[in-house]
This record gives C-alpha cells, structure tokens and sequence, in this order.
C-alpha cells in the first residue's frame, strides 16, 4: 500500500467503523470482515483494537462481553449516542470534502 492510500485510510477508518457499528454490535474479527468486505482489504488487527480502544476512550462505542456460541467470550461494540452525533459529523464533512475534490477533480480533466 502506497503511504499515501495510508494516509487515506488513517483519516477515514474510525468513520467507517462507526457506520459498521451503527448498523450492528459486531466484535473485533466480524468488523474487521465487514471492512474488508467494504474495500478496506489492508487493515491489520493491529490498527482495528487501537481504533476501537480509542472510540470507546472518546465515548463514541461501548463493548461488552457476550458468551458466543461457538466458543469463548467475545467483547461486542455499540455505538453511543455521542457515535451518533459524532458519526453524523463525520458523514457531513466526508460529503463537503467529496463534493470540494470532485469539483478540483472536474476542473483539473476540462485542463488536460
């Protein structure tokens, strides 16, 4: 991955997982599939804790421990109302800066 793809991702990853976590309380490995699933092939289990331990530092998510069917306990995540609010954020300031970069992307083409 190009540290620029990286770049790209850092400053989106906390958003997606909270538009995860909005729709279902998953635990780490199921999110970890559904950003896969999403385009998000390159994230490590070792970039999704941190993220999810900081989420629920800023209040934004709250795990709790469930017995799992297939084997041991596993710590789910649900968003908050603060996620909420915060996520709507997030989605409003991700739509500004897709619509300022589509409209320089566009100008940049009617150039070359």
């Amino acid at each position: 991955m190009s540290k620029l793809n990286t770049q790209l991702l850092k400053g989106s990853l906390e958003g997606a997982m909270l538009l995860i976590i909005s729709r279902e309380n998953v635990y780490g490995y199921v999110l970890n599939q559904r950003l896969q699933a999403s385009g998000f092939n390159t994230v490590a289990d070792g970039t999704i804790y941190p993220a999810l331990q900081k989420l629920q530092r800023e209040g934004y998510i709250i795990g709790k421990m469930q017995q799992s069917p297939d084997g041991p306990a596993r710590k789910y995540f649900k968003i908050t109302p603060a996620g909420k609010q915060y996520l709507a954020l997030f989605i409003s300031a991700w739509e500004q800066l897709q619509t300022n970069m589509g409209r320089l992307i566009d100008a940049n083409k009617t150039i070359n």
